[in-house]
């Protein structure tokens, strides 16, 4: 009996062999071409290294020299200062007004006048007061008198002791009297209280005056104060400073110094400032009250102190970079910075004494550049030259 095979056909032994080659062909192909590409982009960036390297190369060889002026680092005095608007006023400033009702005789002197110390300003009619005055006083020694024979009286015992008491009393009442009526006498004579200048006469003779009306407006300026507003953040500061330089630009930018009189231990409730008066001779009479005064205030001062112009400084990626030379090249320094004044700053950290700063060019290095000094500065000041 013959049986019949109805499956698939044998197969060669290498079919699967080759079946798993062609699935695994594109993906060889790919990797070939990977690999390719990564060949070439290792050769075109090494090329483009090369022809960069060249390129600075011949740019280095081409570029000139750059010229900078440097400077050389001394110790000097540095400051942290400040300058605040101030106003002068007078030392003091008095409105004399009357003290007893009265017509005005005379007056003794005119605005603007320097006067002494208890000389006449003005005069009132004094007659009234003056009869008042003989009165009391009269009264007053007839009161003496019979005091006298009261008490030659009670010590015979011819009167009692209550009488001799009235007498005494009458006396004492007669003396306050006599004073009261004096004092109103020396009233109707105005005199200054001390040596001052007479800024304003507020009467006219032939007025008549009652008690309170001003009179005379006198000021004392030999010395003046002068009040500048300090904030809040300078008055620990202003504490420890006692003198101070006053400037008054009226007087052509002319300097005085000043010394502290008073600083206000609370501060203005609007300005939120607080109030500073400085005691400044005025012996020569050269300034007046009410000019414009800017006040400077050394908050800190460093002796020996090494300080840059600030437009030396480059900041880069949140560092201070200042060039240096040594050696003919440019050289790149990281400082930290102090105390500002003006257009210079101090430098802490970072550069020494006698070195030479590059401070006109030093945006145009590079570290470790040739650089050519065409001239160096002893002091910042001389820059500029």
């Amino acid at each position: 009996m013959i049986t019949h095979n109805n499956g698939n056909p044998d197969r060669s032994p290498d079919e699967p062999r080759r079946t798993r080659f062609h699935r695994l062909l594109p993906a060889l192909v790919i990797l070939s071409l990977l690999v390719l590409v990564g060949i070439l982009f290792i050769r075109i960036h090494s090329k483009a290294e090369i022809i960069k390297n060249r390129n600075l190369a011949n740019m280095n060889r081409e570029k000139p020299v750059p010229n900078v002026v440097t400077l050389t680092l001394t110790p000097s005095v540095i400051r942290d200062r400040i300058n605040l608007p101030g106003v002068t006023a007078p030392w003091v400033e008095l409105q004399l007004v009357a003290e007893v009702a009265g017509k005005v005789t005379r007056k003794a002197v005119g605005e603007g006048a320097s006067v002494k110390k208890d000389e006449t300003l003005v005069t009132l009619d004094s007659r009234d007061y003056r009869n008042a005055f003989d009165s009391a006083r009269a009264s007053y020694r007839v009161a003496v008198s019979d005091l006298d024979r009261l008490e030659a009286l009670h010590q015979r015992q011819v009167i009692p002791q209550s009488q001799l008491d009235n007498a005494v009393a009458r006396v004492e009442n007669t003396r306050s009297a006599m004073n009261n009526a004096r004092l109103a006498l020396d009233r109707c004579t105005v005199k200054a209280p001390f040596s001052g200048v007479v800024n304003r006469i507020l009467i006219e003779e032939g007025q008549y005056l009652a008690v309170g009306d001003p009179l005379v407006e006198l000021l004392q300026i030999e010395r003046l104060k002068v009040r500048v507003g300090i904030p809040e953040s300078d008055v620990d500061a202003v504490r420890r400073v006692e003198t101070f330089k006053v400037t008054i630009d009226a007087l052509n930018n002319q300097s005085f110094v000043a010394r502290k009189h008073f600083l206000s231990k609370t501060a203005d409730s609007m300005a939120r400032l607080y109030n500073l008066e400085l005691e400044l001779d005025n012996s020569r009479g050269e300034i007046l009250p009410d000019m414009f005064t800017r006040v400077e205030i050394i908050k800190q001062e460093v002796p020996e102190g090494l300080s840059i112009p600030l437009y030396a400084v480059i900041n880069r990626d949140a560092e201070h970079i200042v060039y240096v030379v040594e050696n003919g090249q440019a050289h790149a320094r990281p400082v930290q910075l102090g105390l500002l004044e003006g257009w210079r700053v101090q430098i802490t950290e970072g550069l020494h004494s006698r070195q030479q700063v590059i401070v006109v060019g030093h945006r145009s290095v590079n570290d470790g550049e040739t650089v050519n000094v065409v001239r160096t500065a002893a002091r910042p000041e001389d820059i500029v030259k």
